[in-house]
């Protein structure tokens, strides 16, 4: 239980904020006095190039964010009106929302505890429920890849497009694959909080020389070869511009450095939490090498106070020896540090609660509710709805990669205290 005895931080320790390093203004300055200040010139040529050799992908399109280059990986993907696509669960809107730009249905997929990403035994179930299922959108949960092999060979049985998510996930990797590169049609992210940044921008990446074509064409309003504007198909203004693009020129040599910061941090709270009650996000070394985004950690059920959530508020009874998510979560506002729940997942959020759930065991909506009231387990012992239980229990720690080490043992102080 936190006592509230907690000298604030001088300055804010953010959850992931950027870090510059004067390359990013050289190359936003050569924009500016060359004027190519729209959306063609040498930084957008040079960031799909550093793009496709980071992640090993033939072609890389440079957009204004990540979720517009899954809007169009959706759009690639054909899915159109009325049509089902299996969505990663536990995860940010973006993953999600492009599907129903398409008027596309998702269909959530619940997680599983080895990597916190969609459940490879989940999916076969959605693809047994629903067999005309046109896609699969799968998100690297901070940072950690998915069970791929699995969920390419799912998606292989059925006929559907894979779309990687990895806006979380650019630099780690998957049995020697660069996550960005392991579907048919891939997203990742430069925005403001992400392993490296352009303050925004994202990029789609793919080995199908002409769905880069469309997409170049989509992204600039799909205007014909014409010598005026002619326009046969809807396009869209998702195009990066040349100044943003000199700022992701500038972050991608540093790329490495940042998951090595990223990486010491996470062994830093691993080693700092012996004793506690707690495990940190999973790190499957066996398959992958993750980039160590955010650190984020799980409290042990039997260490768990009482906490009740509604959708936008949350209670919880201190209790000596336990601690939650919001008790640390407002110990560590109270100094001055930031951190965050753990992604809502989906099926949970007011927007997509009439939508289809698949756990492992079939159908969940049902089940949720048992899970909610009783605590209901599937088989095996684990709860029926482990998307929910690891947003019930987990939460992300500060993780800023500027964040000193004598910083980072205060934070960890202050996680401690809260189960005192």
């Amino acid at each position: 239980m936190y006592t509230g005895n907690c000298k604030p931080f001088d300055s804010r320790i953010w959850l992931s904020s950027p870090t510059m390093h004067g390359e990013e203004m050289q190359f936003m300055k050569e924009a500016y006095e060359t004027n190519w200040m729209s959306t063609v010139g040498a930084n957008i040529n040079e960031v799909e190039k550093l793009a496709c050799e980071k992640t090993g992908c033939k072609y890389a399109v440079a957009l204004a964010s990540g979720t517009s280059a899954l809007h169009l990986a959706v759009k690639l993907a054909g899915v159109q009106t009325g049509d089902l696509v299996a969505c990663s669960d536990m995860t940010f809107g973006a993953t999600v929302n492009p599907v129903v730009y398409e008027g596309g249905i998702p269909v959530f997929i619940d997680t599983e505890y080895d990597t916190w990403n969609m459940d490879p035994a989940a999916l076969e179930k959605a693809f047994e429920q629903y067999s005309d299922i046109k896609a699969v959108v799968l998100a690297h949960l901070y940072g950690t890849p998915g069970k791929m092999d699995e969920i390419n060979a799912i998606c292989s049985r059925y006929g559907a497009v894979l779309i990687e998510d990895a806006a979380e996930a650019l630099g780690a990797f998957y049995k020697g694959k660069p996550c960005g590169s392991l579907g048919q049609y891939n997203a990742i992210s430069f925005n403001g909080n992400k392993i490296i940044t352009g303050s925004s921008g994202g990029m789609l990446l793919t080995d199908d020389a002409e769905a880069a074509d469309r997409v170049r064409k989509w992204s600039t309003q799909s205007r014909e070869n014409a010598p005026w504007y002619q326009h046969e198909e809807l396009g869209y203004n998702y195009r990066m511009s040349n100044v943003i693009a000199g700022v992701v020129r500038g972050q991608f040599p540093h790329l490495e450095e940042h998951i090595a910061q990223k990486n010491a941090i996470y062994e830093r709270y691993r080693e700092g939490f012996r004793g506690l009650p707690v495990t940190m996000n999973p790190v499957e070394e066996e398959h992958s090498v993750p980039n160590y985004w955010l650190s984020c950690m799980l409290i042990n059920p039997e260490a768990m106070c009482s906490q009740v959530r509604s959708d936008c508020e949350v209670l919880y009874t201190p209790e000596h020896g336990k601690s939650c998510p919001t008790e640390i979560l407002e110990a560590l506002a109270n100094c001055n540090a930031e951190g965050r729940p753990i992604w809502k997942p989906m099926h949970m959020q007011p927007i997509y609660r009439m939508n289809p759930f698949i756990t492992r065991e079939g159908s969940g909506r049902a089940k949720t509710n048992a899970y909610i009231s009783g605590g209901s387990k599937g088989m095996d012992g684990r709860p029926l709805d482990v998307g929910m239980d690891i947003f019930h229990r987990g939460l992300c720690l500060p993780s800023d990669n500027k964040m000193t080490p004598e910083q980072q043992d205060r934070i960890i102080a202050i996680v401690r205290a809260c189960f005192e």
